[in-house]
C-alpha cells in the first residue's frame, strides 16, 4: 500500500458494497468496519454489507454520545466512534515473550506475528491521516501490519457535532493512504476510485457502472458542504507558539479542576501511541511473560523516575498532553498530532473540549499582552 499516492478522482459507481466485502473475504482478509452494537457504532468484523450500520447516525456533544435513526439508509452517515483503527494496527496488548521454568533453567518463546491480514472498510479522512501519522511514529511491527492491510476509505459527508478536522489541517475529503476511496451518495450508492494497483485489481472485479459527471459533481458537493458544517474550530493562530508561551497560564489550573486524569482522551485518540512494558508471572513462579500495553501520560506513574513522578499535578499532565499533541509533536514528527476527529471531546466524562481550552489559552495570552 502506498501512503504518498495522489488521490485519483472517482471513476466508477457501485450499487452495493456486498461484492466488495465478499471479494475481500474471499482473498483471505479479515474485514473490519463499523457496525451497530449495544447502542453504539463500533468496529467489528463484517461478514457482509448488511452488518454495516445502515440508517444509523449519531448525536454528539462534549461528554455525550447517542445513536439515532436516520431518514435514509446511509451506511456511513455517522462520525467516528470511540474506537479507532489503532486497535488493530497498534493493539492495546502485545506479547513480547513467554519464559517457562524447566528442570535446568528456562525456555523462552517469542510469539510469531499473528498473520492476520486486515481489510478496513469505512476509514474516515481523519482516521486515514491518523494511520499515516502513527506510521511515521511507530516501528517495524506497525509497518508490517499496515503493509499487509487493505484500506477502503470513505469521504465524510456528514460531520459530527464534535468534528473540527478542517481547522486541524485536514478536511472531509480523503487524502492519500487508501487502496480504494469511496463517496457515499443517495441510495446509498458509492462513487469509487482505486488509489493503488492492488485497489484497482479488486475494483476491476466488482459490478460497476462508469460514474457520470453529474454523479461525480453530486459527491464533490456533498463533501464540500460537509466542510462548511463543522461546528467546532481551532483558532487560526500558530498553536506551537501559543502553547510554548503558555506554560504558566492560569487556564491549566482551571481545566485541572474538571479533569479526572482518567486518560479517556488518550485511549480514544487515533494518534496517541504511548505504551509501557509489563512483566507478569503466574502464582507458582513457573511462567513469566513480558507485554507491551497502552499507557497514558495522564497516569501519575507514567513520568516516574528514580525520585518519583515528574508531573505530579493534574494540571501539569493535561498541559503535557495538549502541548505535545498540538505543539512539540511538530518538533518530533513534523506535524500536529491532532486530526480533528473530536473523540477526546465526546468521550471525556467531564465534557472538556479541546477546542474550547485552546481558545481560552489564546484569549488569556491576548489579555495578558494588552
Amino acid at each position: 500500500m502506498v501512503l504518498t499516492r495522489k488521490r485519483v478522482l472517482p471513476t466508477a459507481m457501485l450499487d452495493s458494497l456486498s461484492p466488495l466485502i465478499a471479494a475481500l473475504r474471499a482473498d483471505g482478509y479479515s474485514v473490519i468496519g463499523p457496525t451497530l452494537r449495544d447502542g453504539a457504532i463500533v468496529l467489528a468484523e463484517l461478514t457482509s454489507a448488511s452488518d454495516l450500520p445502515h440508517g444509523w447516525g449519531v448525536e454528539l456533544d462534549a461528554g455525550s454520545y447517542r445513536v439515532r435513526r436516520r431518514d435514509d439508509d446511509a451506511a456511513f452517515g455517522h462520525s467516528s466512534g470511540a474506537q479507532s483503527w489503532k486497535t488493530y494496527l497498534h493493539p492495546a496488548k502485545v506479547p513480547f515473550w513467554t519464559a517457562q521454568k524447566t528442570s535446568d533453567g528456562f525456555t523462552v518463546d517469542v510469539p510469531p506475528p499473528d498473520g492476520i491480514r486486515y481489510a478496513f472498510v469505512g476509514v474516515r479522512p481523519c482516521d486515514l491521516r491518523a494511520i499515516a501519522i502513527q506510521g511515521r511514529v511507530l516501528g517495524s511491527s506497525y509497518a508490517a501490519r499496515l503493509e499487509s492491510a487493505f484500506i477502503v476509505a470513505v469521504d465524510c459527508t456528514e460531520p459530527g457535532e464534535a468534528c473540527f478536522c478542517v481547522t486541524a489541517g485536514g478536511g472531509p475529503a480523503c487524502g492519500p493512504g487508501a487502496d480504494i476511496q469511496l463517496t457515499e451518495t443517495v441510495g446509498p450508492r458509492y462513487l469509487a476510485s482505486a488509489q493503488t494497483t492492488i485497489g484497482q485489481a479488486v475494483l476491476d472485479t466488482l459490478p460497476q457502472q462508469p460514474a457520470t459527471p453529474a454523479e461525480r459533481e453530486q459527491g464533490a458537493t456533498a463533501v464540500a458542504q460537509a466542510a462548511e458544517r463543522m461546528q467546532r474550530h481551532l483558532p487560526s493562530i500558530d498553536l506551537r507558539d501559543l502553547l510554548s508561551g503558555s506554560r504558566n497560564a492560569a487556564r491549566w489550573d482551571e481545566v485541572a479542576q474538571r479533569c479526572l486524569a482518567c486518560g479517556n482522551c488518550t485511549m480514544v485518540c487515533p494518534t496517541c501511541f504511548c505504551t509501557s512494558v509489563r512483566d507478569t508471572t503466574d502464582l507458582g513462579g513457573d511462567i513469566a511473560q513480558r507485554w507491551q500495553t497502552w499507557d497514558s501520560c495522564f497516569d501519575l506513574d507514567f513520568s516516574y523516575l528514580h525520585g518519583g513522578p515528574v508531573r505530579t499535578s493534574t494540571s501539569s499532565r493535561y498541559r503535557q498532553w495538549l502541548s505535545h499533541k498540538l505543539g512539540t509533536w511538530h518538533d518530533q514528527f513534523g506535524e500536529s498530532g491532532c486530526v480533528g476527529c473530536g473523540r477526546c471531546i465526546v468521550w471525556c466524562p467531564a465534557g472538556i473540549d479541546l477546542t474550547e481550552e485552546v481558545s481560552a489559552l489564546a484569549q488569556e495570552r491576548q489579555t495578558d499582552h494588552e
